[in-house]
């Protein structure tokens, strides 16, 4: 049976690796399966307050759904990372994230909130496959200039419509078990996403995209894929990334989309249904960020490849900071406004995506890519989401959310935005050495 999986090979006249053949077209299928994932943390969090009252919790179990979902995640997501490098990506998004769904038409028949608890981290352990996998794999798909471009379609699209289907579920708020009924369809969409992956997707192979093994055949590309232990632990030894592990761990932003809702409910006194509006306008605003912010991360990497990415990411940071100080602090009425600044951080926090994950594919080998995005996505990131959602659950109780936000939206993204300052002396450095590394392996298998 010939090897449908093989990517084309060669150059094109301007010395770039031949384009992936339908690489659009295997985004697509590979954003679907975390456009479900994204719907599901929304409901949760949208339908949160008609969750509360179903199962008799409080404000903090909120915070202990989000955090045990990410929690497991640190030990999923490398996991799934280390079965697909010695099984098949694409078995493991079929399995981990697409027939996974079963658990969430389970989830959706929880009697209490244990049951609920447990339903849903186990769903979370399955969508934890979907982040690093899909981010190496894009990186396969796609060469350094258009990466971009890529992660901005990729990212934009999946919030828009998981901000217009989080809006369309905030409605469900008005029958007593709408929330079930959310989960019972989440399950059903994912596993027909399983199905569309096991039928049309096509991995490229690692190494793909990149202009120094153009030329070069699959098995010759993939000579590095088996990784060590050695070597995944070499790179906390990458200065940029290790700068962009920890600004992970102060991107406050984060915790907007997950307790917005929440926040306009208990702060300002909006219905659930009312309050569930700014979903939309923010994911609006996300798509927005991520699409232009795509094209100029391209541009920017054409015309200024050392400093450009890093200015984009710390500018980014700096005005969440203003835009969220102005929309959440401010009591402005009617629910518009506050739609209007949540469609602004929406469209700042857009650019993140377009910009990090680039720089971390620029920075790390092709096959230590889904290690370091499984450390960065399923590890550093779980970890600042669950204790995000620990903390302003908890200290929401105690004190209220307004603080809270403020503390976390204003203070700790002005930090982060000063704390990338630091990228300007590392990230020219790490990409050269990844050019290196790979023109080195070309000539040698040349010579060979």
């Amino acid at each position: 049976m010939p090897d449908l999986t093989e990517a084309p090979v060669g150059t094109t006249k301007e010395g770039r690796a031949v384009p992936v053949k339908g690489r659009w077209r295997q985004l697509s299928l590979l954003g679907g399966t975390m456009l479900v994932e994204n719907t599901e943390a929304s409901l949760i969090s949208g339908l949160f307050p008609v969750i509360r009252h179903s199962l008799g919790v409080s404000l903090g179990a909120l915070g202990v759904l989000t955090a045990a979902g990410r929690i497991v995640g640190v030990f999923a997501g490398p996991f799934w990372v280390w079965v697909a490098q010695r099984w098949s990506r694409k078995g493991v998004l079929v399995l981990a994230t697409g027939f996974w769904g079963v658990w969430g038409i389970a989830a959706g028949f929880a009697q209490n909130f244990t049951q609920l608890l447990i339903l849903i981290t186990v769903l979370a352990a399955g969508y934890a496959a979907s982040g690093p996998l899909t981010t190496e794999i894009l990186g396969d798909l796609f060469d350094s200039e258009s990466r971009g471009r890529a992660v901005g379609m990729l990212y934009g699209v999946i919030n828009l419509a998981a901000s217009l289907f989080a809006t369309l579920k905030g409605q469900l708020a008005a029958f007593d078990d709408g929330w079930r009924w959310g989960l019972w369809g989440i399950g059903a969409v994912n596993v027909l996403c399983g199905v569309a992956l096991l039928i049309w997707m096509r991995d490229p192979g690692r190494g793909a995209s990149e202009q120094q093994l153009a030329g070069l055949d699959r098995q010759t590309r993939e000579a590095h894929t088996k990784v060590t232990m050695k070597q995944v632990s070499a790179l906390f030894r990458i200065p940029s990334l290790v700068i962009l592990l920890v600004s992970r761990l102060l991107s406050g932003h984060l915790l907007a989309a997950a307790f917005g809702v929440l926040f306009l409910v208990d702060v300002y006194g909006f219905s659930t249904q009312v309050a569930s509006v700014v979903l939309f306008p923010m994911g609006i605003g996300f798509f927005t960020g991520t699409v232009l912010g795509g094209f100029l991360a391209d541009w920017t990497v054409r015309r200024n490849p050392r400093h450009g990415l890093v200015a984009i990411l710390q500018t980014a940071q700096f005005a969440f900071a203003v835009i969220a100080y102005f929309g959440t602090q401010i009591d402005w009425g009617g629910i518009g406004l506050f739609a209007v600044f949540f469609a602004l951080m929406g469209l700042t926090q857009g650019v993140n995506p377009v910009v990090n994950r680039p720089m971390i594919m620029a920075v790390t080998l092709p096959e230590l890519r889904g290690a370091a995005f499984a450390i960065y996505l399923s590890v550093f990131e779980a970890v600042a989401i669950a204790a995000f959602s620990l903390g302003a659950g908890f200290l929401g109780d105690a004190f209220d959310l307004r603080s809270v936000f403020l503390w976390v939206l204003v203070g700790l993204m002005t930090v982060n935005g000063a704390f990338l300052t630091l990228l300007y002396r590392t990230y020219a450095t790490d990409v050269a050495r990844v050019q290196q590394a790979l023109e080195s392996r070309r000539q040698a298998a040349l010579a060979g």
